[in-house]
């Protein structure tokens, strides 16, 4: 079973500055050509956690997304985070994305808004999960405060073998990131990786990056990296996770639910 190399690209985002942070990231996914098979960027990773979506979002066929479709296929690897996004109808959303250098993109609508921010008066909430089947593996896709919600989050009959949490998650409530994403890897018996931003954004909110890859045990796997830019590669086993899941097979015993929307 194929091994997987998985970038965390975490960094201090230009406030609501696209061109700046486009620039940043091209040469941040320069530098890993050829030593990944995907990158994952923070949430909102050209714009930071902003809530002027008129004059931010794009549709799916505009710059952002062409211009990380272009640096997939060049650089050959996936690049996953979120961007803020814009429908035909007025509609606006913290979108996730999955973008492969086979040209195929993959989206994800936030689907907890973070009140405390007042990102749901803002944003419309997204309403479907995301599994994308990549290199052999189920890759699933959340977005920061999603990551409180571990129904929403709960991997019925190993759906997915990875979960990305991309997030713009503050300093201030660190320890709660680190938990939860140890108890989201170890509950759903699969690899989770998280990637925040660093610095302080345009509201005065400090972040300290911590971005982490966690084993389906909750063991970390990444070196703790705060307060700084970093982009660290580690690979991961499907064979490990397959032994694990063969040996502790408490995904048998799990509940069966369904989900109002």
């Amino acid at each position: 079973m194929e091994n997987l190399r998985v970038s965390l690209v975490q960094n201090d985002i230009a406030w609501e500055d696209k061109v700046e942070n486009l620039k940043t990231y091209h040469e941040l996914l320069r530098g890993i050509a050829g030593k990944t098979d995907l990158a994952v960027l923070p949430e909102m990773f050209s714009t930071g956690f902003s809530m002027q979506s008129k004059h931010l979002a794009e549709t799916n066929d505009e710059n952002t997304i062409a211009t990380l479709q272009n640096l997939s296929i060049v650089f050959d690897f996936a690049i996953a985070g979120s961007f803020l996004a814009k429908d035909n109808s007025g509609n606006f959303y913290n979108r996730g994305f999955f973008i492969t250098p086979e040209g195929d993109n993959y989206f994800y609508d936030k689907r907890h808004l973070f009140r405390m921010g007042n990102e749901h008066e803002v944003f419309t909430a997204g309403k479907k999960q995301l599994i994308v089947s990549y290199k052999g593996w189920n890759i699933s896709l959340i977005i920061c405060y999603d990551l409180r919600f571990p129904v929403w989050n709960r991997n019925v009959d190993n759906a997915y073998d990875l979960l990305l949490c991309v997030a713009n998650w503050p300093e201030a409530r660190n320890n709660v990131w680190e938990i939860l994403l140890k108890a989201c890897a170890i509950e759903n018996q699969a690899y989770v990786c998280g990637v925040n931003r660093t610095g302080v954004d345009g509201n005065g909110l400090k972040h300290k990056g911590n971005s982490l890859l966690i084993d389906f045990r909750g063991e970390v796997l990444s070196e703790y990296i705060p307060n700084k830019i970093a982009v660290n590669t580690y690979s991961i086993s499907r064979e490990q996770l397959e032994k694990f899941r063969q040996k502790f097979p408490a995904w048998k015993d799990a509940d069966k639910f369904s989900i109002s929307l």
